[in-house]
């Protein structure tokens, strides 16, 4: 290990890729303390703790904590991924879309360009009901205030702040792919996730030793995330993969194929993306219902009922990650062009005819595989909320109440642990590390380094 961290330092490109990536996240975590003007921040300490386990909490963990202190980067890379959300949906219905994505980079860039158009509308969305929620919030404990001189000039600044500050953002990310290592919004929200980890841990340190949490509930709690980890990183590169037979051919004096290949076809094709894109969209509508007009009535309904215990929070959390993970696959992977390909260079799957076949029996492999890492991913993104918080059975129509009475209370109520990591931030931590580390290992082994991974070493490379 610590040899592959010397051989990274000694590859002058990747050493320039790595500082590079360092250098952009330590600003990112720079802005991340400087506050919105106007905010009085030690209510606002108060407010967050009291929201910790609503919506809320989802927001502060996808901003990096900048959302608990209203910093100038409050809104996080969420509006930036609730637009590549709206434009990705767009393609499939539009035809003007459609026709971008197939013309090549140019298209590419006309797309991002109106997904950074989307970002600006989200993002003057979302300040300004932040905007209106913070001068909403005058009953907290203690009688501080929480905006010091409310009004249009404050909702002014908060728009102009937080607008500013995800734009920013997003070109930071933008240079992280395009100069640094691995994927830089990935990276930002990474970043957000792990940087509190010491504190959290503290935390948890600090709750055994005064009692709040029994040794073995810890224990149990402990297990459980070890054995989720083995089991993120195990179907993480899991893969499935289909024979491809290339025929022989002559050309001039020289004979070309003959040779056996395979196409590998993950578990999980869309790795963390379906979780971020079912987060982002639950998150929007919550952000809404703290508008003005929507107080009380629908905007209360909403607030009550997505947060971590509820019946429909996890219903719509569920089927969001399986929705986005088979839509996610769709996008980024076609069975046809596939099989085309295939064709062009005289391949073939073995006891399948080219073409149209090949492309049926890909694309039903395929769906197949797709079902089983979306129920894995929304599995995992559940399951610790589960134990934490509990699963508030009451609140499922009509048949909730007589369900709670016979429910376990270690169910309904949780194990009462308060621990850092959830599902959802666990996903993005392992499924952002293990990218960056394979990023890492392809320039290690292209130029003839020993990578992390040693096991898996490419075998007959020669140093």
């Amino acid at each position: 290990m610590l040899d592959s961290l010397r051989n990274i330092f000694t590859i002058s490109d990747l050493r320039r890729r790595v500082l590079f990536t360092l250098a952009i996240l330590a600003i990112y975590r720079f802005g991340s303390v400087i506050p919105t003007p106007g905010v009085n921040t030690a209510a606002l300490a108060i407010l967050a703790e009291q929201m910790a386990g609503t919506m809320f909490g989802l927001y502060n963990m996808f901003s990096g904590g900048n959302l608990a202190q209203v910093t100038i980067f409050a809104l996080g890379i969420m509006p930036y991924i609730s637009a590549s959300i709206i434009l990705q949906l767009l393609t499939v219905v539009w035809p003007y879309l459609e026709r971008l994505s197939k013309e090549g980079e140019l298209g590419r860039r006309k797309i991002t360009q109106y997904t950074r158009y989307g970002t600006l509308v989200l993002c003057g969305v979302q300040a300004m009901a932040i905007a209106f929620w913070l001068e909403s919030q005058t009953d907290i404990s203690g009688g501080l205030p929480l905006v010091d001189n409310p009004g249009w000039a404050f909702k002014a600044m908060v728009l102009l702040t937080l607008t500013t500050g995800t734009c920013f953002i997003m070109w930071l990310g933008e240079q992280i792919t395009e100069r640094g290592i691995g994927n830089g919004m990935s990276l930002i929200i990474f970043a957000g996730i792990v940087v509190n980890f010491p504190a959290g841990v503290l935390n948890t340190i600090d709750q055994m030793r005064t009692g709040q949490i029994g040794l073995i509930r810890m224990l149990i709690l402990l297990i459980v995330m070890i054995l989720i980890i083995g089991g993120v990183v195990f179907i993480e590169r899991g893969q499935r993969r289909v024979a491809v037979q290339y025929a022989k051919r002559v050309v001039g004096r020289k004979m070309y194929g003959g040779t056996s290949t395979f196409i590998p076809l993950k578990v999980n094709t869309g790795g963390v993306i379906p979780v971020i894109f079912a987060s982002s969209l639950l998150a929007f509508p919550a952000t809404i219902a703290q508008l003005p007009m929507l107080q009380g009535g629908v905007g209360q309904w909403i607030t009550d009922n997505m947060v971590n215990g509820m019946p429909l929070y996890y219903l719509l959390y569920m089927g969001g990650i399986i929705f986005f993970a088979y839509f996610y696959t769709a996008i980024i992977f076609n069975p046809d062009d596939v099989a085309e390909n295939m064709r062009k260079y005289g391949g073939f799957v073995p006891g399948i005819r080219p073409g149209k076949r090949t492309a049926e029996y890909i694309d039903t492999i395929l769906t197949r595989i797709t079902l089983v890492g979306a129920i894995y991913l929304a599995t995992v993104a559940v399951l610790p909320d589960l134990m934490i918080v509990g699963f508030q059975v009451d609140a499922i129509p009509f048949i909730g109440d007589s369900l709670d009475a016979v429910t376990p209370r270690f169910i309904t109520d949780g194990l009462g642990i308060t621990f850092y990591f959830g599902g959802t931030s666990l996903l993005i931590i392992v499924g952002v590390s293990m990218d960056t580390v394979q990023q890492v290992e392809s320039q290690l082994l292209m130029r003839h380094y020993d990578g992390f991974m040693r096991k898996t070493r490419i075998k007959g490379r020669r140093g």
